[in-house]
């Protein structure tokens, strides 16, 4: 992938720009059509819908893991100079932060991706948790939080257990990772089946996971050719939240984080725009939680996700794809809040109703 023509023509923050924001579109097309949330999938597991979220979910994740793992075999990307490997990853803010982040995701009903793709699908409820995300995670990520967020993640670290590499701690090489999501991708497969998942759901899935292996083949390529080195990466949504606050405060130059999240909004919009799925939502709806279970929930998901070094999809599917141990920890602490958090308000439902009503995905 030649990218020097672009950029000699427009620069490198724009290049990285334009590459963010394909990236953004393409993931907000098929999130949006693929109904692509990690919620919906733990609620899935737990019995309170069928399995389709659920094989949705995994066959993004599979995919994911499968195509990163083919490339990095094949030598087409080099994650080691990354943040997920070449500095100390704190475990202690991947397990406390995934914990929070759980939670949160349970309370506003929708993690930050799927927040987003709601939010430009019509529903208000999105973006006001939304805004208050962004808010919490740039006070995390450069704010009055920070000390808070700091003495967490020290507790902590990878350096305490030798390294973020699952494969190295394995003791294994890099084709146990193609074989990893190989094996992922064909239980990925039953469960579509299982649950009679369309094909173009399924498809939709994949495509989110081919979305993240993009994303780290194109920042790969770019890193070797601008002039201003730069640390290869991919998709993330809790990070662009907070550094795209942090331009409108300093001036600064956009780039990959504010393309991704533009190309998402914008194509999440375009999606349901065509599909005839854009609708206001508001608040005032039947059934709808309190504002106030909104505005926590959210708070918890923009402090977490910081702290965790990621969301649902730049810890789970991003760090997730190459087997960082940070990454995964993180992925498997949300899940688990979120579990425990859906046990909560399903027991508190009984109580209040006699019985657990069922609070379905935004």
């Amino acid at each position: 992938m030649d990218l020097v023509p672009l950029i000699d023509l427009i620069g490198e923050p724009q290049t990285a720009l334009v590459g963010g924001l394909v990236l953004g579109l393409a993931f907000g097309i098929f999130a949006q059509r693929s109904r692509y949330c990690t919620r919906s999938a733990v609620l899935s597991v737990m019995g309170e819908s069928d399995l389709k979220p659920f094989a949705t979910w995994a066959a993004g994740f599979a995919a994911a893991i499968l195509a990163v793992q083919l490339l990095l075999g094949a030598d087409m990307i080099d994650v080691s100079e990354t943040r997920f490997f070449s500095t100390a990853q704190s475990l202690s803010g991947a397990i406390i932060g995934g914990l929070l982040f759980g939670i949160g995701m349970v309370l506003a009903r929708g993690c930050v991706s799927r927040l987003l793709v709601l939010s430009a699908s019509g529903n208000l409820r999105g973006v006001f948790s939304i805004a208050i995300i962004a808010v919490t995670a740039l006070a995390t990520y450069s704010g009055v939080l920070v000390p808070l967020r700091d003495g967490i993640g020290g507790l902590w670290s990878t350096a305490a257990i030798g390294g973020n590499d699952l494969l190295v701690h394995a003791g294994v090489e890099r084709w146990a990772g193609v074989a990893l999501g190989a094996v992922l991708g064909v239980v990925a497969l039953g469960f579509a089946i299982k649950s009679r998942l369309s094909v173009w759901r399924l498809f939709g899935g994949v495509m989110i996971g081919l979305t993240v292996a993009a994303g780290w083949y194109f920042t790969w390529q770019l890193s070797t050719q601008v002039f201003e080195p730069i640390q290869a990466e991919s998709l993330s949504f809790i990070r662009p939240l907070a550094t795209t606050g942090e331009l409108a405060l300093e001036s600064g130059f956009a780039g990959l984080d504010q393309g991704v999240l533009i190309g998402a909004i914008l194509g999440a919009f375009l999606a349901a725009l065509v599909s005839g799925e854009f609708r206001i939502s508001t608040f005032a709806e039947p059934g709808v939680p309190s504002i106030w279970r909104y505005a926590a929930g959210s708070l918890l998901m923009g402090f977490g996700g910081i702290l965790a070094v990621g969301c649902t999809i730049g810890a789970g599917l991003t760090g997730g794809s190459v087997l960082a141990v940070s990454s995964l920890l993180g992925l498997a602490s949300m899940i688990t809040g979120a579990a425990l958090a859906q046990l909560v308000l399903r027991s508190v439902a009984r109580e209040q109703t006699g019985s657990a009503a069922v609070m379905p995905a935004e």
